[in-house]
């Protein structure tokens, strides 16, 4: 009855705000409109703070409070029993405020993991007729409050403490098309040690079994993200994570995520299919827990609003 109650107001609140966004006068696109050959200059290179899951180089301008909230539905292949997921949610909700136009201050929680973030991003650089690309540097304190972390075990503050550093360089490669990359640094402090199975049964060796990890401390990856402007609001989005130096038995998988982006008034939606349900950074490229190959796919979207 909970479960249908959540879906219930979710739907409502999905409902609400499009319908509010319908009559809403300003857009959000007018920011990548395009006059003459301009379009390589001073304009956001994506609609959202978000190409997908992972940061573009869009952030808050001075005095600009955001609110985004992001729902993950379950995986698809579960079928009619959680109605394709529908049964299953993971909610985060953030808000970004710009402290000037070049530094942002955030701060979110998700409920899978219980994960609080406190994150700042930072603009280095923009594009312009003289130079190429848009850099910025985003940097996160994750929390996971969690008693599924490490059940039994009695962790601490820094246990539970994950940080995340990205440079994102974007850039506006014509009119309709928009490109990122992001190399990535993530040191997790805790790395539970556990036996390793191999077809259902304990591995030995020299009659001892053998026990390993399935996180790293030290954690590096490359994303790449990709928009492709349909028309004036509507966007086709791409995003990959790729973990560089991945443990050899770890049973998660390169993030990789398909989004929509529809722009109404104040409000861009994001409608998202990906092989992660987690949401915050960090989980997303460590820890996605789906493959497409075997339908293990989450349903989702993204809504960002300015205040």
């Amino acid at each position: 009855m909970k479960e249908n109650n959540n879906l219930k107001f979710f739907t409502f609140f999905f409902i609400i705000i499009f319908c509010n966004s319908i009559i809403s006068q300003n857009s959000l696109l007018e920011e990548i409109d395009y006059n003459n050959e301009d379009y390589k200059v001073g304009l956001s290179t994506f609609k959202a703070h978000k190409i997908i899951n992972g940061q573009s180089t869009k952030q808050s301008n001075k005095k600009e409070l955001f609110l985004y909230v992001a729902h993950r539905f379950g995986s698809i292949n579960g079928g009619i029993k959680t109605l394709f997921g529908l049964d299953i949610a993971n909610t985060k909700i953030e808000m970004f405020y710009g402290l000037s136009d070049n530094f942002q201050v955030g701060f979110s929680r998700e409920s899978l993991k219980k994960t609080y973030t406190i994150n700042f991003k930072n603009k280095i650089t923009s594009q312009e007729s003289n130079f190429p690309v848009n850099i910025s540097i985003y940097n996160s304190f994750n929390y996971n409050s969690s008693d599924f972390m490490a059940p039994g075990v009695d962790l601490s503050f820094s246990d539970r403490s994950i940080f995340l550093s990205q440079l994102l360089i974007s850039n506006r490669i014509s009119e309709k098309l928009s490109f990122q990359l992001t190399p990535s640094f993530i040191k997790r402090n805790y790395n539970e040690e556990r036996l390793l199975f191999e077809n259902g049964e304990v591995v030995f060796e020299n009659g001892l079994p053998v026990f390993t990890t399935f996180d790293r401390e030290y954690n590096y990856a490359l994303g790449l993200g990709t928009s492709y402007k349909i028309n004036k609001r509507t966007a086709l989005n791409l995003e990959y994570f790729a973990n560089l130096n991945r443990v050899e038995n770890s049973s998660n998988s390169d993030a990789i995520s398909l989004g929509i982006d529809i722009e109404t008034g104040g409000h861009v939606f994001q409608l998202i299919f990906s092989n992660t349900q987690s949401i915050d950074d960090v989980s997303v490229i460590l820890d996605a827990e789906g493959d497409w190959t075997k339908r293990q796919i989450f349903f989702g979207f993204n809504i960002l609003r300015i205040f």
